[in-house]
């Protein structure tokens, strides 16, 4: 009879177990989700394995790519085909797409969901999209070949860079008009506020510096440059920023110079130099900020970055010119 019940307690400890196992927290289901400018694909990382899990045939020239708040959706910029397509994060099916101008290529999602602001680069305009029935909100006009798009926490203020006027547009969302515009350096790429929003950041590709802007005077507060020994300057084009939730350390993708700068947010200088692969575009970070994604345009990979460590530990092969990511459990 003991042995019995000792069998019966094993069984029950095993059911228990794995009926834990198939409940398992959302950290050890993240999924990386990547727009491969080149092959119109988007490929799914899972973040646990390392593996490629699919890869799923896009709009053509897909860059831009952003989530629901609630991680269920996957929004892509299909730039030569004008669209915005809408992807079931789970099942990786297309569910709708969203109309905009010609040449989406950078998007940003008002914090509750909806409307989508989209940078369209041929018609120097920002369109705001309700997301549930496709209806245009509004058109915003810009500078000319707009591309970064960045909103604050409290989705009362848009900004839009403008790769030719070289400026950051500063757009009221509730009136829906320019109520500043921030002039930096030479074709900037990408704008992003950090978390509590006491500061814009806004690369600059061709200038090779990153602005820091005070969001309550709209004034630089520094301009960050770049120095990498052995290499050349101009291989130096800040892209790519993405700032850690506590605010301590800001990651910025260096383009050509296959590198990630990591900067002390306080004292604005740079720490270090980590080298990943050819030609990073983007960067995002996995819920828990432990690890950290870039996209590698020219090598056709991922780089997988320790956050704590500092330090690049894998490189994941996907498809033919990775230019966007964004990760959700």
């Amino acid at each position: 009879m003991t042995s019995r019940f000792t069998s019966a307690a094993s069984l029950a400890a095993l059911v228990g177990a794995l009926i834990a196992a198939d409940a398992l927290p959302a950290s050890a289901q993240v999924r990386a989700f990547v727009s491969n400018e080149r092959d119109h694909t988007m490929s799914v990382v899972d973040m646990d394995s390392l593996k490629v899990l699919e890869t799923v045939k896009t709009g053509r020239r897909p860059r831009g790519i952003t989530a629901s708040p609630d991680g269920k959706l996957i929004y892509l910029c299909a730039s030569d085909d004008n669209r915005v397509e809408v992807y079931d994060s789970k099942t990786f099916k297309l569910v709708k797409t969203l109309r905009s101008g010609p040449d989406p290529e950078l998007f940003v999602l008002a914090p509750s969901g909806n409307p989508l602001y989209i940078a369209n680069e041929d018609d120097n305009m920002v369109t705001a999209v309700n997301v549930d029935n496709n209806e245009l909100v509004a058109e915003i006009e810009v500078g000319v070949e707009p591309e970064g798009m960045a909103v604050s926490p409290d989705g009362k203020i848009l900004v839009n860079t403008s790769e030719t006027t070289n400026m950051a547009h500063i757009i009221d969302t509730t009136t829906k008009q320019v109520i500043e515009n921030v002039l930096v350096d030479s074709r900037p790429r990408y704008a992003t506020f950090n978390h509590d929003a006491s500061s814009l950041w806004v690369s600059s590709e061709v200038g090779g510096t990153v602005a820091v802007i005070d969001p309550k005077t709209w004034k630089i507060i520094k301009k960050i440059s770049f120095a990498i020994p052995g290499v050349n300057q101009d291989a130096i084009q800040p892209v790519g920023i993405r700032i850690t939730k506590d605010g301590s350390k800001a990651f910025v993708a260096l383009g050509p110079a296959n590198r990630v700068a990591v900067v002390n947010t306080k004292t604005l200088e740079v720490e270090k130099y980590l080298l990943v692969g050819q030609r990073v575009w983007q960067l995002a970070f996995t819920p828990d900020e432990k690890l950290l994604v870039t996209t590698n345009g020219n090598s056709n990979d991922i780089s997988i970055i320790d956050v704590a460590a500092e330090k690049v530990t894998k490189s994941v092969a996907v498809g033919r010119s990775p230019w966007g990511v964004v990760i959700v459990p």
